[in-house]
Order: C-alpha cells, then structure tokens, then sequence
C-alpha cells in the first residue's frame, strides 16, 4: 500500500491510483459523464463502506469532481458555463430547500499566502444577504434573496490561536445557519489538473491537509449542521513531481534487469515543498470569482447564470 500515499486531496485521484493496476475496491462506486457543450468531465465517487473509507482514506460519502481543461484561461463566458455547471451540483448536494434556508460560507485559508487565499476570495465577491434579509424581509433586494447567506473568514491557527472548527461551530450556535459551505484550496497529484478541477464532497472537510497541517475537521458531527466543501487544487507536492519521475526511471530498470528502492532517490528536502503555477495570482482572482458566481446565483435562486 506504501505506492498509494503520495499525497492528494482528490478522490478522484485516489481511485485512479488503484484503477491503474486494476484493483477493485468494494464499497466504491464511480460515475462519469461528459459535457460537450462546456467541455467539462464530472466524475462522482461514492465511498459507500467503511471499508471503501478505510482503503480510500476519505469518509463515506460523494465526492464529485469537475474537470475543466479551460478553467485556467482567461475566459468569461466559459468561466460562465463552470459557473452554471458548478450551480447544479451544489444544488443537487444541498439538504431540501426550505423558505428562508440560511447559508454560512466559510473562506477557509491564509490571505496572506497566494495559493492559499482561495477561500477568503470567494468571501470577497459574495453578496452577502442574512442582516439585509431579517432587518428588511427579503423584498428588500427585489425578492432575490431565496436563501439567506452569511459569511466568515477565520483566519488560520497561527493567525487566530483557535482552531478553526471551535470559531464555526460558536457562529454555527449563534446564527443557526441550515448548512455550511466550506471553500479551501487543495493539493493534487497531477499537475494538469491544477486550477482546473472543482471538488464538490458532502462530507465536509478537515483545513490544511492538503499540505500536510492538519486540523480538526468540519462535519456535520462537530458543528452540527451539513457541511458541503467546495475546494480546487492550486498546489501539488514537490515529492509527487519527483516520484512519477522515479517511477518511469525504476520501471525502465526493471526493463533492463536492476533493481532501484525509489524511495530513497527522492531527497528528503522535497518532502513538505508545495510546487504552484508561477500565475497563480491572476488565476486566484479568476477561480474565486467562477466560484463565488455560482454561490451568488445558488442563493438568489435563479435557473441559470
């Protein structure tokens, strides 16, 4: 099993590993459909057992994922489609709608550090409704305001010295939202699919792993309400980049009869170097915005975008 630990906050990526040596894993299911018009994969993994959650790593639950080849260009209209596209699933994951359904958005990461900076971006284009709504009744922004939303930025550990579940699961208590949104940036495996891939999980989500910081994670079980996280991978591992190097390099030794221990080519420095595109920062202002679209338009109701 050690081949199947390069880190990865994908689900996607993770079933790919053991589908490249043929491995079944019971308890998993994965569907995939095509959308020619946008040009965008969807690819849902259902880890349906504790034991597909054992070997996957995940918790049970769905995890879809949007691949967008585009999503990384400087498009409006197709951003557009990845918006609308982003919409439908969100809705699809969400708890039955009510009147007057409460939404708490939380911007999950570090402002201060580019690839990170994706959740407290989103917060930024968001139209933020909750105090206009209960001071005013939703007529008060044209009758727009099908669910109410707030939103919070906590900040990360060092920044605050709390965790950031212990800040969520106080305003969760004070404000009584119906479910919380969670947006973080990810790691990925491939280099291709950064800032080019939307996940979407009904499970909720633990701040920092995908870097290796782990902290304690935002569910349902700790804040009391659904928790849907929304992420897109913008760094991938340095040691990542080097092991399918090595891997390419051990299996052509195989070829010619040497044996090579992979795991003791990859210099040690590499592990907990994060590798990001050297455009990160306009490609921030463009995913946040895709993204805050969709939140917009999923809050407001509206059919298309």
């Amino acid at each position: 099993m050690d081949r199947y630990n390069v880190r990865t906050d994908l689900a996607l990526e993770q079933r790919e590993r053991f589908v490249s040596d043929q491995i079944e894993i019971p308890g998993v299911a994965v569907e995939e459909t095509y959308d020619d018009m946008c040009e965008v994969r969807v690819t849902t993994v259902r880890i349906e057992t504790e034991n597909g959650a054992a070997v996957m790593g995940k918790p049970v639950g769905n995890y879809i994922t949007l691949e967008a080849p585009k999503m990384a260009e400087a498009d409006e209209s197709y951003h557009r489609e990845i918006s609308g596209k982003l919409m439908e699933v969100l809705e699809g994951c969400l708890p039955e709608k009510e009147e007057g359904q409460s939404i708490l958005i939380i911007g999950l990461g570090n402002r201060n550090v580019t690839p990170d900076a994706l959740g407290p971006l989103v917060v930024e284009h968001l139209d933020i409704t909750r105090h206009l709504v209960k001071e005013y009744g939703k007529y008060a922004l044209g009758g727009e305001a099908d669910r109410l939303v707030s939103a919070v930025v906590p900040g990360v550990m060092g920044q605050t010295g709390m965790e950031t579940v212990e800040i969520v699961r106080g305003i969760v208590e004070e404000t009584e939202p119906d479910f919380v949104i969670a947006i973080d940036a990810l790691a990925a495996r491939s280099v291709r699919r950064l800032n080019r891939t939307i996940q979407i999980a009904n499970t909720g989500i633990a701040p920092g792993s995908g870097v290796g910081n782990h902290r304690n994670a935002i569910t349902k079980e700790t804040v009391g309400v659904p928790v849907i996280a929304i992420g897109v991978p913008t760094v991938v591992d340095a040691a990542t980049i080097v092991d399918d190097s090595i891997e390419e390099y051990v299996a052509k030794c195989r070829d010619e009869g040497m044996r090579e221990n992979k795991e003791h080519l990859i210099p040690p420095y590499l592990y907990g170097m994060f590798v990001t595109p050297k455009d990160i920062d306009e490609t921030m202002e463009r995913t946040s915005y895709t993204i805050s679209e969709a939140l917009n338009a999923l809050a407001a109701g509206q059919a298309h975008i």
